[in-house]
């Protein structure tokens, strides 16, 4: 499938911004699954000085700084994405392994296991207590296959947890999303990873987008029309894969891919620093249109 996705986001002031540093992720990476053949970023003023690189994470990371007196930032991104991902012929190489088993094989102290144990260790928005440990149990019994684990507890967050917009903040702690049962995108991916790790298994958080318009004239996805965020797992032998507990699906086609890291922080789309005084005012759109 090939899409074009444009991310605008607008900045409004109300008392002049005189100077501003700024990170954007918000160029698509490329995965095994998913090619971004061309990015176009525009900014508002046009920034004193810009500079691209790649992250620690390999994310695609864009430094600008803007030193010329404004009243309004625009950022605008327009990707054109290819991607061949079927959640059907990911199901053909799913290991029987307990997680158990694939837990040992992580802890051994081989080099290309260091990448993947920095997910393992908690952070501050990914906290976990004794009744995230519990609800992960549920899923994660004895013996049990770490993706059928995995799945069982996408499948629980989806069923027990309602998605309220306005509802937490990117502040809310994970422990109060697990007790009001309510949140978003961000804060059940959270909850997930901090389940996981809370096992001494690795998770990761990964941000992209949702197809706007699904295809057949289904309902809209939920997530639609914004940046989205789901967790990845790793099993071994097969690589990291990836779930979408606000859907209750395995990620395929119509998930995009941006970033992805320990946490939200890790993959924040626009985050700076301003010298200037008073409110602003955010605005975000963000269009997905298959070509």
């Amino acid at each position: 499938m090939h899409y074009k996705v444009t991310h605008s986001t607008v900045y409004q002031y109300n008392e002049p911004v005189s100077l501003c540093h700024n990170l954007a992720l918000l160029k698509p990476r490329s995965t095994a699954t998913q090619i971004c053949h061309k990015t176009q970023l525009d900014i508002t003023p046009l920034p004193d000085i810009i500079n691209e690189y790649e992250d620690f994470f390999g994310n695609k990371a864009t430094y600008f700084a803007i030193q010329q007196e404004h009243k309004k930032l625009v950022v605008t991104v327009t990707s054109f994405i290819e991607n061949t991902n079927t959640r059907a012929s990911l199901f053909n190489f799913f290991e029987s392994a307990a997680w158990e088993e694939a837990k040992k094989h992580i802890a051994d102290p081989m080099p290309e296991n260091a990448e993947i144990r920095q997910y393992i260790t908690e952070t501050p928005m990914t906290t976990y207590n004794e009744d995230i440990k519990a609800y992960a149990l549920a899923s994660f019994t004895p013996g049990r296959a770490l993706f059928d684990s995995a799945n069982d507890l996408m499948q629980r967050i989806y069923a027990d947890f309602r998605y309220t917009p306005g509802f937490t903040t990117i502040a809310t702690p994970v422990a109060d999303v697990m007790k009001r049962r309510r949140g978003v995108c961000q804060d059940f991916a959270h909850l997930a990873i901090a389940c996981i790790r809370s096992l001494g298994l690795p998770a990761r958080y990964v941000s992209g987008y949702i197809e706007t318009v699904p295809e057949g004239g289904a309902p809209k996805l939920t997530g639609a029309d914004a940046s989205h965020a789901w967790f990845s797992i790793f099993i071994p032998g097969t690589g990291w894969v990836d779930f979408d507990p606000t859907n209750n699906q395995i990620p395929s086609f119509q998930h995009i891919t941006i970033a992805w890291g320990r946490d939200y922080t890790d993959v924040t789309p626009l985050k700076g620093v301003i010298l200037s005084s008073g409110k602003h005012k955010l605005d975000v759109a963000v269009s997905v249109t298959r070509m």
